[in-house]
């Protein structure tokens, strides 16, 4: 009776985890334990082979390691479970020899200098289209899992697999939110998550089609070929960081569109949160009036420093270097080691597009 109270416990827990990102050690923790194991760990690969990661809090700093090892990819158990126990569970010594666990890499380097030397597992394709591995170790001494542990974790899966789906759906409706709230005030938004690829957009961002389009994929990208390929960088600046910050790109104006700046919002999201994509909101400004740009608006668009903001400044006003130092008392070397970094941060190349892109920027009309 205890171990069906037990497991009705864990299976309650494992929907808590599904709305509540912060549970997943715990159920982790009571996975291992309901099978006379060691510790769990739950693994989401994205299609870059990116890794995200939860696990038994006492296996935290090892499996950190693993997740950044090149290992990773020569891990055979994943893709023989799939094959010969496609939608199971299934132990390592029901996918590899014993010489083949005497000899594995992953064992040797992670599993064994913590004692463990036993695991079994199962994958699981996920919804928003990532690959969750549930793995459960077990201690050397105490040898392979049994079937009857094999049995339990089995008779689990149907829950881990609709706790996945729930998490799928309100990461879909937490985007279709944030597009449509951006709609409420007038501003062009689209959510993008891993990969790039767009999972929701409004129609003041589609109305901006083929200024800024999809295209292959899925996924987003912008007419102007500069603006593109800053566009992209902030991307993958997105996907590098550990602390990815706010960036922007400027859009020219062109004889019968206004500028516009887009910025890339990167939206934070629980670390423990591995059935969810990363996710990040693109969001069109539109600029608009007449005259010299605010140097409130330059700095908040384009991340200019104080120092930036006022040449360029002078700069939209059509000002020569010499004119801008003289203006400023700076050297004209100083001024132009700050034009290359106004060029740097605005997507520019030259004087001239620098100041037609900032003309118009007396404002932002959001």
């Amino acid at each position: 009776m205890s171990r069906v109270m037990d497991q009705a416990a864990l299976v309650d827990r494992i929907y808590e985890a599904a709305v509540i990102p912060e549970l997943w050690a715990d159920v982790c923790d009571r996975l291992a334990a309901a099978v006379d194991g060691f510790a769990t760990c739950i693994l989401s690969v994205d299609s870059r082979q990116d890794v995200r990661w939860v696990c038994s809090p006492h296996i935290e700093d090892a499996l950190n390691t693993y997740s950044r090892s090149d290992l990773r990819y020569g891990n055979v158990r994943p893709g023989r479970s799939m094959r010969l126990f496609p939608m199971s569970f299934a132990r390592d010594v029901d996918v590899m020899t014993m010489a083949e666990i005497e000899v594995d890499a992953i064992y040797d380097t992670f599993m064994r200098p913590m004692g463990v030397g036993w695991s079994m597992g199962t994958v699981m394709p996920e919804p928003a289209g990532q690959t969750l591995i549930f793995d459960v170790m077990r201690r050397t001494d105490l040898g392979p899992f049994e079937p009857q542990h094999l049995e339990i974790v089995n008779g689990l899966k149907g829950d881990l697999a609709r706790a996945a789906l729930i998490s799928s759906r309100m990461v879909f409706q937490q985007a279709r939110s944030i597009a449509n709230a951006l709609s409420m005030v007038g501003l062009p938004a689209a959510v993008l998550g891993d990969d790039r690829q767009i999972i929701a957009m409004n129609a003041e961002m589609e109305a901006l089609a083929p200024r800024i389009r999809t295209g292959a994929g899925n996924r987003v990208s912008v007419e102007h070929p500069g603006a593109n390929l800053l566009l992209q960088r902030s991307f993958e600046l997105l996907n590098a960081s550990d602390a990815p910050r706010v960036q922007s790109i400027p859009l020219a104006a062109s004889e019968t569109e206004a500028a516009m700046v887009l910025h890339v919002l990167p939206v934070r999201r629980n670390a423990r949160d591995i059935f969810a994509r990363s996710m990040a909101v693109l969001m069109a400004s539109p600029v608009g009036g007449a005259g010299l740009p605010d140097l409130g608006v330059l700095s908040g668009l384009f991340d200019l420093t104080p120092g930036e903001a006022r040449v360029a400044r002078e700069l939209a006003s059509g000002a020569s270097v010499e004119m801008v130092a003289g203006a400023l008392n700076l050297s004209i070397e100083t001024v132009r080691s700050y034009l290359k970094r106004i060029f740097l941060k605005t997507g520019t190349r030259r004087q001239p597009e620098l100041a037609s892109l900032l003309s118009g920027l007396a404002r932002v009309a959001a």
